[in-house]
């Protein structure tokens, strides 16, 4: 009777093993099932701006960029404008994250005095895994004012001929953690034009691209081609930038050379007049600094 009962209970832990063995295969394979995820490409550009463009990044939920832009003299201005020094430009830009695919900003700039809103959304974000996604795309629609005071005063002026719009495409590529590739086609459309022989709307794509180079240092360009040489003045050329990004902490310093004195889209698009081959050229930077005023919510 003894060896009988040893006999069963030999039995029953070689079956409660055997069992316990299949159920930790099939719980594994269904770990290993789920652990294929999505991940989503972050970090393609530093900031929200590549130099004047807008980037395909976004500024996250609850979160306020606040950015200080300069734009110095032509460097071709020689000692007596201390190379550009003397003459800057200056805009305010504040950039608001109010969810994680929506972007909110205003911004105002002593240049023409301009005052500055926009909102972007993105519709499709790069991702590899689970679900895949080859590119990012966002939508940039904007406005502007131009407060400065009309240079013909004894003519009936319009509020209206203030007013500029643009609407922006922007499709993105992060290749590797160094290359980031995006193409941005533009429309502009200004209300009021220099003369007759200008076009109120203005058709462009830009170029621009970032590689990193460092840990915390990258490097931007940007260009931007008018499709249309007749849409613009005859004096108008299309804009080009480089620079760098350096991350400090909180802070991120883009330094950069452009031949674009405006730094709203009416102005870099379709007004730069800088010549890089004649040293029309200004040094710039932006300083963004980001600020989280609404906590995200932790999942448990």
């Amino acid at each position: 009777m003894k060896k009988i009962l040893n006999l069963i209970l030999i039995i029953a832990i070689q079956l409660v093993w055997t069992f316990s063995s299949f159920a930790q295969e099939d719980l594994l394979s269904i770990l290993g099932e789920e652990e294929e995820q999505t991940q989503y490409a972050s970090a393609s550009f530093k900031t929200n701006r590549i130099i004047n463009l807008h980037s395909i990044e976004n500024t996250a939920a609850g979160v306020l960029d606040f950015k200080i832009a300069h734009r110095f003299g032509f460097l071709n201005g020689g000692l007596y404008e201390m190379f550009g020094l003397d003459q800057a430009s200056m805009k305010l830009i504040f950039d608001y994250g109010i969810t994680k695919n929506l972007q909110v900003g205003v911004g105002r700039t002593n240049f023409e005095k301009i005052y500055d809103g926009y909102a972007k959304y993105r519709f499709l974000h790069q991702s590899s895994g689970k679900k895949n996604m080859p590119i990012s795309l966002s939508y940039v629609a904007g406005i502007a004012v131009k407060t400065e005071k009309f240079a013909d005063q004894t003519r009936k002026n319009y509020f209206t001929s203030r007013l500029y719009y643009h609407h922006q495409l922007l499709i993105a590529r992060k290749f590797n953690n160094q290359l980031t590739v995006q193409l941005t086609p533009s429309l502009l459309h200004r209300n009021l034009v220099s003369s007759s022989s200008e076009k109120n709307d203005v058709y462009s794509i830009a170029v621009g691209a970032r590689q990193k180079l460092t840990k915390r240092i990258a490097l931007n360009a940007e260009y931007i081609y008018n499709l249309d040489a007749n849409q613009v003045a005859a004096s108008s050329r299309n804009s080009f930038s480089v620079g760098f990004d350096i991350e400090t902490g909180g802070h991120v310093f883009q330094l950069h050379f452009t031949n674009s004195t405006s730094m709203v889209e009416k102005g870099f698009i379709a007004e730069t007049v800088g010549d890089w081959t004649k040293g029309d050229i200004h040094f710039g930077f932006n300083l963004s600094r980001v600020f989280t005023l609404v906590q995200p919510k932790v999942k448990l």
